[in-house]
């Protein structure tokens, strides 16, 4: 299977049949290369925000208000594109209000017949909290595909372990991890995570992010980092457990073969058994043991 997962630069849109042909043109540059699985990252819908004047993108809560009234929209396009170009379509993050007018950070999973599941941030980020006042989503959940099963781990959410591994448990053997970051540390923060989510539930993770500078968007202004690819550093995975990463800050696909065989191999015979080895911390390692190794004071 091969897979490609974006640096994908947030751009203005002069009107809706712009941002059509950009997304149109990511996809079927994907497909054309024999992409199955394409992953775009965390906030990429944020730039339809482009559409409802620069004053309001400027504003952070009216730029929610905006690409939230066109999820509806962003969806139809994107259902549409998986079932023209017969892939699957990790669709890019963006804010979405409920009922209650309370938001949550949803990106969607596109099948080529057009059906489509949600997933929802599960643990926002400060930022997310403070200023946006994102709220969190309900439950992880594994996407069952022709492909395989797939869970998707927006942002923030990849640096908590115990998130993958539910996802991970749940029969996922793919891991689709949308970041998007201002900084060099906040993208490294999500590589790491990502890399060790790879190891620990040897899996495959395919990393994407936003990139470029977008100072007329409140939400995202600075994006840097790369898309990569990654595997656990064991048997039939490369020894860096990097299978293919972009350059620095330079929009576009990045691509990679990868095998369920491999993963399922790596977790039955594997150098280590880091996926079927994880309940041996239950229990016993619930508290940590303080010993000391401070001198008594001398009479």
């Amino acid at each position: 299977m091969k897979i490609a997962t974006a640096a994908y630069p947030i751009e203005w849109q002069n009107r809706w049949n712009e941002y059509v042909g950009k997304i149109r043109v990511w996809v079927r540059t994907a497909a054309e290369n024999g992409a199955e699985l394409l992953v775009f990252p965390e906030f990429a819908a944020m730039e339809v925000a482009s559409l409802a004047r620069e004053e309001n993108a400027r504003d952070l809560q009216k730029s929610i208000d905006a690409v939230s009234a066109r999820q509806k929209d962003v969806d139809e396009l994107h259902s549409s594109l998986a079932r023209e170009f017969r892939v699957h379509i990790c669709a890019g993050s963006g804010p979405v209000r409920r009922k209650d007018r309370s938001a949550v950070n949803r990106t969607r999973l596109f099948a080529p017949d057009g059906s489509s599941g949600a997933q929802d941030k599960l643990i926002p980020a400060r930022f997310e909290r403070e200023s946006w006042r994102i709220s969190a989503g309900d439950a992880p959940r594994v996407f069952d595909t022709a492909l395989g099963r797939i869970g998707i781990l927006i942002g923030y959410d990849c640096e908590f372990p115990l998130v993958a591994r539910s996802m991970a448990e749940a029969g996922a053997e793919i891991l689709a991890v949308t970041g998007c970051a201002p900084t060099m540390q906040g993208y490294w923060r999500v590589r790491v995570s990502a890399m060790a989510r790879a190891l620990e539930n040897q899996c495959v993770v395919a990393h994407s992010t936003t990139v470029g500078e977008a100072d007329w968007l409140a939400a995202a202004p600075r994006n840097v980092g790369t898309a990569a690819i990654y595997g656990p550093p064991d048997t039939g995975f490369p020894e860096d457990g990097i299978i293919s990463t972009g350059k620095m800050n330079v929009p576009g696909w990045v691509y990679g073969e990868v095998s369920l065989d491999a993963v399922r191999n790596v977790r039955a015979a594997g150098n280590v058994r880091n996926f079927s080895h994880w309940p041996d911390q239950d229990g016993r390692l619930a508290r940590a043991e303080t010993v000391s190794l401070v001198a008594e004071p001398v009479a």
